[in-house]
């Protein structure tokens, strides 16, 4: 059977060039028009003085020169060497201004990108490589650095200089300046042909980059797993094919990208060649040798601008397919959103309904909760019990809002939640995931997650509490050792001892514990049920769990399967009824006993 590689599939664009979101892309310019203005200034002002050379020269060639006049001489000359002092005085300006602008104008863009990531619903990351995100944030917005820190004001200044030198040009001889534009014809035929083709390859390229990066982000991610099986050769065959497709795009990419750069100097040498010839032959034209001398300093000003103008359609090609990338994530909307007359959730005691509740994940799917309905009393322990894809972690992630309902409603307080702000919801709750994620940074700020503004003492409370701060103290530094992403140096028991104690310090009154106990051995479990008995006490709690033994002591246990409530009641009621629960739990026991 063939392998099937999936970081061979691409994503798909849009067909047309999507002039739109260059508008778009211009609007982050607004806030910096003021600086602009005087960029924009700074540039015309320096065009004329670049502009002003070869006019002065023909007068020194035509008049100066011939009449032996060494004080206009002079005067020309001095003026000449000003023009040079003032082109480059505003170029050096402009380069370092238009250089912060589009700094700061590319900031401003990976913030919105990244502040939009954080409010897209997990349906978005779920379905995506991360690899495949992580591209749009960083190496496309650094692909579009040279066009935002030069390409838009630039272009602005060469069509000022085009504009500034067709004016000069007609002013001195308006034959001349016409059989000096005889060849554009030429020059957009060519350029609209190469256009196409240039767009359809950085398409291209744009898709093999973003899979060549989601597969190498996967393949760190899952080192283990690959060295685990001994499966290397396996995943360095399929690195090998996609970065074979990254390379050969990108060189494809490259030579169509340079078709347009020698078009454009050959043509500009034509016209300098027709220039000499109509200067030698006439054609009509009357032309003295200043003019003509001027002229072709003018051709030079003339046709350098448009050669800019062509390198940044060049740019602009290239950067149309990241732009539309980019502006695709920006406008992925969030699923989960305030309503419009949201208010904010006061202090809450934490009593909860969930009354009639359907949910599915995907619009045709089946439906994962059924008319689910239970009430947990402030201050209760409810405890969620069930096979795997129950439903049991879609209750809690429900109740925390991160999906929204098919039917009915949530209450906290007799308040629908759906009717409140998600800020001031999940601020009075804390929510410890199945999987533990530790951050980058010391495992004093991993806790300080959960209360930014806590101090020492209470993260120090905090781990006792969560039976954290034993090995904490065993570490080289103690709270200060710093932990790489996910925390790969320490084990799976004290990773989620950390999580634990980080979801303690935010002292919530709805605490949800998903699995909290699942990777911590017997002897730290029961270390860690006595600090939890401390902290449940007065909260409304939820908890999840597999090993049955962990909430024996819970006020009440649902049993989910398929996406209902099966049973409910306390342990013993439940093993009582010798029914689901029951079973499940005497499974367990038998497993125990023999492993044990």
């Amino acid at each position: 059977m063939a392998k099937r590689n999936t970081f061979n599939e691409d994503e798909e664009y849009e067909e047309s060039f999507n002039w739109r979101d260059y508008v778009r892309l211009a609007k982050y310019l607004k806030p910096y028009r003021k600086r602009v203005a005087i960029v924009l200034s700074t540039i015309l002002l320096g065009n004329v003085a670049v502009i002003l050379g070869p006019y002065l020269t023909k007068v020194a060639i035509d008049q100066a020169i011939p009449h032996h006049d060494f004080a206009q001489l002079s005067i020309l000359s001095a003026v000449f060497v000003l023009t040079l002092l003032v082109a480059f005085a505003c170029l050096r300006y402009r380069i370092y201004a238009i250089t912060e602008i589009g700094q700061d104008l590319l900031l401003d863009m990976r913030t919105d990108i990244f502040t939009h990531l954080q409010v897209l619903p997990f349906s978005y990351f779920d379905s995506r490589p991360h690899g495949k995100i992580l591209i749009r944030v960083v190496n496309y917005i650094n692909t579009l650095s040279d066009l935002l820190s030069n390409g838009l004001i630039n272009l602005i200044s060469d069509m000022i200089s085009l504009v500034v030198t067709l004016v000069f040009m007609f002013a001195i001889n308006w034959k001349l300046t016409l059989y000096s534009m005889i060849l554009i014809p030429v020059l957009m035929w060519y350029t609209w042909v190469i256009k196409n083709k240039q767009h359809e390859a950085y398409r291209d390229l744009s898709n093999k980059q973003s899979n060549l990066n989601a597969y190498i982000h996967e393949s760190i991610a899952g080192i283990k797993v690959t060295q685990g099986f001994a499966q290397e050769a396996h995943a360095l065959e399929t690195f090998d094919d996609v970065a074979e497709q990254n390379r050969h795009s990108y060189m494809h990419a490259i030579y169509v990208q340079f078709a347009l750069w020698p078009g454009v100097q050959n043509i500009a040498t034509l016209t300098t060649a027709l220039i000499y010839l109509i200067g030698v032959r006439h054609f009509g034209v009357a032309v003295s040798t200043g003019t003509l001398i001027a002229f072709l300093g003018y051709i030079n000003n003339f046709w350098n601008p448009v050669i800019n103008i062509g390198n940044f359609y060049n740019s602009l090609i290239t950067a149309t397919a990241y732009l539309e990338r980019i502006f695709e994530t920006l406008d992925e909307q969030p699923e989960v959103v305030d309503a419009p007359d949201a208010i904010t959730l006061p202090p809450i005691t934490g009593d909860v309904v969930f009354d009639h509740v359907d949910f599915r994940y995907e619009p045709d799917a089946p439906l994962t909760l059924k008319d689910v309905s239970f009430h947990a009393h402030a201050g209760e322990t409810i405890a969620l019990v069930g096979p795997t894809g129950a439903g049991k972690s879609t209750i809690i992630n429900l109740l925390s809002r991160f999906y929204n309902l098919n039917g009915g409603e949530i209450l906290i307080d007799g308040v629908d939640i759906s009717r409140v702000t998600i800020e001031s919801l999940r601020k009075q709750m804390g929510v410890m995931q199945q999987d533990t994620f530790i951050f980058s940074g010391t495992i004093l700020d991993n806790i300080r997650y959960g209360k930014l503004d806590a101090t020492k003492e209470e993260i120090l409370e905090a781990s006792r509490v969560a039976r954290a701060d034993e090995f904490i103290k065993e570490l080289p530094d103690g709270y200060d050792t710093v932990v790489q992403e996910r925390g790969v140096s320490l084990s799976a028991g004290q990773r989620q001892l950390i999580a634990i104690a980080r979801t303690l310090l935010a002292d919530p009154k709805i605490l949800i514990l998903d699995e909290a106990t699942a990777a911590i051995d017997s002897r730290t479990e029961v270390l860690l049920q006595a600090g939890l008995e401390q902290l449940l006490h007065g909260r409304t709690n939820f908890i999840v769990a597999h090993r049955l033994s962990t909430i024996r002591n819970a006020d009440r246990i649902l049993v989910i399967n398929d996406g209902q409530i099966q049973e409910s009641g306390n342990h013993e009621e439940l093993m009582a009824k010798r029914g689901e629960y029951y079973e499940l739990y005497d499974s367990q026991y038998r497993m125990l006993t023999a492993a044990g």
